[in-house]
């Protein structure tokens, strides 16, 4: 009886401990599945997140950082007559006349202020706004190098002074930059700077998909 009732206890501690080692398997299973669906309503929860239709401004376009920028450039040849003589009672003295004719090209660029373009995003109606400060001339210079004489003329008596050779070269650089601009300097410049700034948001934004509009910095009115 004994030898039996040893069999018997021997088999049912390894019933027992195979029913263990089940259960414990069993587990295991439930708590790996348990956790894989944790992580994935995290994910999910992280992704409902993240959506959203705020307005936002990139801060980080090389534009921002060039300062004064030549977008177009005019070139002109001005003609100036310079005369001076002596005068007495209102009468021309003979043999005191000075003259000059001379000419000088004449280069005149205009740009704008890059460091205050301003500009935000509108994701909601996908529209990019840029606003522009007012398009300037930046420089006008003679090239001395150009310069042509067609009479020169001068008299011992009257000789023209480096003041008045001055005020003759300041009244040919203000003719030229108002033909100039007469001529489109001011609009071709804003037209060029679009261009340019087109390229600039084009290589961060996909323009197939964002409408870039350009408006005046001051006023609020749109460009093209």
């Amino acid at each position: 009886m004994d030898e039996k009732e040893g069999k018997a206890r021997r088999q049912e501690k390894k019933q027992f401990s195979l029913t263990q080692s089940v259960l414990a398997a069993n587990l295991t299973v439930k708590l790996l599945a348990a956790a894989v669906v944790v992580v994935v309503l995290i994910f999910v929860g992280i992704g409902i997140g993240k959506s959203f239709t705020a307005e936002s401004k990139t801060t980080k376009l090389g534009f921002e950082d060039i300062g004064e920028l030549v977008t177009q450039a005019a070139y002109c040849t001005e003609v100036n007559v310079t005369e001076a003589s002596r005068s007495l009672w209102g009468m021309e003295i003979p043999f005191t006349q000075s003259k000059y004719i001379y000419s000088y090209d004449v280069e005149i660029k205009a740009g704008m202020d890059f460091s205050a373009i301003e500009w935000d995003i509108d994701e909601q109606n996908a529209v990019i706004t840029v606003r522009l400060p007012e398009v300037e001339v930046l420089s006008n210079e003679p090239d001395l190098d150009s310069l042509k004489i067609y009479h020169e003329e001068e008299s011992i008596f009257r000789q023209i002074t480096l003041e008045e050779n001055n005020e003759a070269l300041a009244a040919l650089k203000e003719t030229a930059e108002k033909d100039a601009v007469a001529n489109g300097l001011l609009e071709n410049a804003r037209a060029n700077a679009e261009t340019i700034l087109t390229t600039f948001f084009g290589s961060a934004y996909d323009l197939d998909a964002y409408k870039l509009q350009f408006t005046d910095l001051k006023t609020g009115e749109k460009g093209s």
